[in-house]
């Protein structure tokens, strides 16, 4: 970026600058402002005087999808100094669910491409279908999320690890029931040295429970996903494209991230996020 905080390109540089929208996006994710036309109407009427140069929303909404790439920069760039080493991670997926089944036949949005339209899924945990997406994470131990990625809802989660297996190696992952594969697990751990360890199911020979320190390791992530869905409030979307809706994840994952990090260089617990701007 250059020193008026735009990323460098050809053309009049906007007064309200890229930095300026990346952090307002942050911003508004770390305040739980999930809508925008809310944080417009509280910056127009109660902060005006600290925005003079702000623009509408529809520029933000058009500029901040066009930053998503510098956005995963920045939270890169947190995880690495969060976590600059180590071998021990945690898979899980969280489901999304745009509307109910009743209007999954009328909705309109999120369908300027079939690879990435809404679909009808299924979540184990909760014993129910849905409508909508799936997000995959993949966490530390310590709870710094390291992976994530947004998938139509009926795509199986050991396709995401598959996706994701380039970036790891000689590691332990700890993941449900949904990445149970012995073929794939013993591939994974003779080409890559990854570990993928998962709970058996009940009916499978040599049937043994899996060990009570993975089992409580595997918390954290379910923690994560209470805090997305409760302060983050990832399920509710106002956005009308796929990629609208994957840069607003983007963008709250990113401000968890950054939370996580005013936590760590404040020397306080690194998951009380909702303490982390008092």
């Amino acid at each position: 970026m250059d020193s008026n905080g735009n990323i460098k390109k050809v053309g009049a540089k906007p007064k309200f600058s890229d930095l300026d929208i990346i952090t307002l996006s942050l911003v508004a994710d770390s305040l739980s402002i999930n809508s925008e036309n809310l944080l417009f109407s509280k910056l127009r009427s109660e902060y005006q005087k600290d925005f003079p140069l702000l623009i509408d929303r529809s520029q933000f909404n058009r500029r901040r999808k066009h930053l998503r790439k510098i956005i995963d920069l920045v939270r890169q760039s947190l995880v690495k100094k969060l976590l600059p080493a180590e071998n021990i991670f945690i898979l899980d997926s969280l489901p999304i669910e745009i509307c109910k089944f009743a209007r999954a036949k009328r909705i309109n949005i999120c369908k300027e491409n079939t690879q990435t339209s809404l679909e009808y899924g299924y979540c184990a945990s909760q014993n129910t279908y849905y409508f909508g997406y799936k997000f995959h994470d993949v966490c530390s131990l310590g709870g710094v999320m390291t992976s994530f990625d947004l998938s139509k809802a009926n795509h199986a989660d050991i396709q995401y690890l598959r996706n994701i297996e380039p970036y790891y190696a000689d590691c332990l992952m700890l993941g449900d029931k949904a990445y149970l594969d012995s073929e794939y697990q013993l591939e994974l751990f003779e080409t890559k040295g990854i570990q993928l360890n998962t709970p058996m199911r009940s009916n499978q020979k040599n049937y043994r429970k899996q060990p009570v320190l993975f089992r409580k390791a595997r918390k954290r992530i379910e923690t994560i996903f209470s805090q997305l869905v409760d302060q983050f409030v990832i399920r509710i979307n106002y956005a009308k494209t796929f990629i609208g809706l994957a840069t607003r994840i983007l963008s709250k994952v990113t401000a968890f991230t950054l939370l996580q990090f005013i936590n760590s260089i404040n020397n306080k617990p690194l998951n009380h996020i909702k303490h982390a701007l008092a």
